[in-house]
């Protein structure tokens, strides 16, 4: 991170991801940790990228939802992921799929919000006749190229799904979001700086598309949950924008990223990591 005010932001400039909570395999410890984090931090607000209950239970939910009541006044800016589907419950599947979670969390629909710098799109990837796999429809693909397109011509613009967009590893081609290449190239031409998701439980940071201007995916782990992946550690994302002039004079956009990892006792940070988003428009 650079020098003087990046490391000083205002909250407002400051989001937290959390992804793949799996409530009903939680560890209350980590349960613990994060809502002491998210208050240490005060984020605009946290986006709760899916997966948010192990089987969509209703006690799921009901604890699900009083983690998030405890972020308050923080705002929860949640989307449905596949574990949020009831599985067994086969009639609840096929005529009320999202009950429960509307009862938790409000209604399932795709969603901007706009506070300070950020501008969000949250888009419902889910499917209830797919098991695990995501889509984008070309509605979704057109709806958030309109919102990309209204935003301010500095804000720093995000795209959340829950199925990931693009991947690093080539085993998990087949969790890609249905869909995922025409959306990319839609939503870069629109000017889509981050792009957000989970469902794989393994973080990462990865520019897809570098010219004319950056497009970065930030992958997040799972955050509370027992159902690790591998070595990869429980964990949260943290994202802060700022604006830097360069050599130049001219004030070009960056976000620092930085994983908040458990390590036995509490979310410790790890390194910055500072991706270029150019001057915006």
């Amino acid at each position: 991170m650079p020098e003087g005010s990046a490391l000083h932001p205002q909250a407002s400039d400051c989001l937290v991801q959390v992804s793949d909570p799996h409530f009903g395999t939680e560890r209350p410890e980590l349960v613990e940790a994060l809502v002491r984090r998210v208050r240490h931090l005060e984020p605009a607000a946290v986006v709760l990228s899916g997966d948010i209950t192990q089987r969509a239970t209703a006690a799921q939910f009901a604890a699900a939802a009083r983690f998030a009541q405890r972020l308050a006044p923080t705002p929860v800016l949640a989307i449905p992921g596949n574990h949020d589907i009831p599985l067994y419950a086969v009639h609840e599947r096929l005529f009320s799929p999202y009950r429960r979670y509307a009862q938790a969390f409000g209604p399932v629909a795709d969603r901007l919000w706009s506070q300070g710098i950020w501008h969000v799109a949250l888009l419902n990837t889910t499917r209830w006749w797919r098991h695990k796999h995501g889509e984008v429809s070309r509605g979704q693909v057109d709806r958030v190229v309109q919102w990309l397109q209204s935003a301010a011509p500095r804000a720093v613009k995000v795209v959340v799904t829950h199925q990931p967009l693009t991947l690093v590893t080539p085993r998990d081609g087949h969790n890609r979001l249905r869909g995922a290449e025409p959306a990319l190239q839609a939503w870069h031409t629109a000017g889509a700086d981050l792009l957000l998701g989970g469902h794989i439980h393994l973080p990462s940071i990865a520019c897809v598309r570098p010219e004319p201007t950056p497009l970065w995916a930030v992958q997040a782990g799972t955050a509370v949950s027992s159902r690790v992946r591998g070595q990869a550690p429980n964990g949260v994302t943290e994202f802060r924008a700022f604006c830097e002039a360069d050599l130049n004079g001219v004030s070009r956009r960056h976000c620092g990223v930085r994983f908040w990892n458990w390590d036995g006792r509490d979310l410790a940070a790890g390194p910055w990591s500072r991706l270029a988003l150019g001057e915006g428009r």
